[in-house]
């Protein structure tokens, strides 16, 4: 799969030289800023860049239109999440349903492709108990394993990821070497289908209810809010409350319409539960003595254990309090070796 960015383009490439038989493909999908969207702006993701490192390489290239099924399951998801005071995260939505469940059966179905590659940096490891296991890539400041908890357990024998074993840093010498036209595009950092801007352009024309009460914990309104799709759970920044204290969002209530504001103690938790769970090492994860979570991308894997395991729900106990724990956000829990064993969509209320 190939987006026009140096990452898969340096991994279309690594196969390439390693003698696989690879062709491109490209997500055609829509901009939520685009008229089939609510919006006047049509602008997708899908880079000029990826075909011309295609015919660089050799490679047969396509564009795939997804667009269907990217609004429903994705763009939708997103604004119905903000909506309902969660905090989505788009990207595991896109990796799970669309890259690697609709490209990838569309992939194998139609052009008989085995394996599907992507430019994420974490690892399949084949040589491993309920193999084969998903991975942190070695890269720590580049590991992108969180956001792939989601794929389905058989669809991993049919991924590959080349850039697991390697840095940024590396990926980006390699594209210099090799000449690919790509080689020193900046990487994405926001929404693609959002033209890269500010996250509340995708929520459409009604993105909630509009302003309403701010409450203290007690239930006390101590102020007023401009609508709850502009705030997530641990928020600090832009409350426009004064008080003698730091205070965060607590809680967000959608059909109250109102968010509640605490300390920190009050927006951090120990337990945190998760539900859509996708358990990818279910004999690992039972039998785990000791684990470590995460509760968002940007974030060192803290020690937890396991609480709970049913058949939609998944608790674990951290050894510190975590703060600012979202719902809609996800929980991804790994092995001590950097196994991820499973996660889900993290839930509204105490676990």
């Amino acid at each position: 799969m190939m987006s026009g960015g140096v990452d898969s383009s340096v991994a279309a490439a690594m196969l390439r030289r390693a003698g696989r038989d690879v062709v491109g493909l490209t997500m055609q999908i829509p901009s939520a800023l685009g008229p089939d969207c609510g919006g006047a702006e049509l602008r997708t993701c899908c880079e000029s860049g990826a075909a011309e490192v295609a015919r660089q390489l050799g490679i047969a290239h396509y564009f795939v239109d997804v667009r269907p099924e990217f609004r429903r399951l994705v763009i939708d998801r997103f604004r119905d999440a903000y909506r309902s005071g969660l905090t989505p995260s788009p990207c595991i939505d896109c990796n799970t349903f669309i890259k690697f469940d609709v490209l990838a059966r569309l992939a194998r179905e139609v052009l008989g492709v085995g394996r599907v590659a992507t430019g994420h940096y974490a690892r399949v490891v084949e040589a491993c108990p309920e193999s084969p296991g998903l991975f942190a890539g070695l890269d720590e400041q580049k590991d992108q394993s969180y956001f792939l908890y989601g794929i389905r357990r058989a669809t991993l024998p049919h991924i590959l990821f080349p850039l697991g074993e390697q840095t940024k840093h590396e990926t980006r010498r390699l594209a210099a070497a090799w000449g690919l036209a790509v080689g020193d595009r900046a990487d994405s950092r926001e929404l693609c289908f959002a033209g890269q801007g500010d996250y509340r352009a995708a929520l459409g024309s009604e993105p909630d209810a509009g302003p309403g009460d701010v409450l203290d914990v007690s239930g006390r309104v101590i102020g007023r809010h401009r609508g709850i799709s502009s705030y997530t759970v641990g928020q600090r920044e832009g409350l426009g409350i004064a008080a003698g204290v730091p205070l965060y969002v607590v809680r967000i209530d959608p059909g109250a319409n109102t968010i509640t504001l605490g300390d920190r103690a009050a927006s951090s938790s120990v337990l945190v539960c998760a539900h859509g769970v996708n358990i990818l090492a279910p004999v690992a994860l039972e039998g785990a003595g000791r684990l470590s979570g995460k509760t968002r991308y940007r974030q060192v894997a803290d020690p937890c254990s396991l609480a709970e395991l049913g058949r939609d729900r998944l608790v674990v106990e951290f050894d510190q309090a975590q703060h600012g724990v979202t719902p809609g956000q996800h929980l991804v829990v790994y092995s001590p070796g950097g196994r991820v064993l499973g996660g889900g969509e993290i839930a509204r209320g105490p676990a």
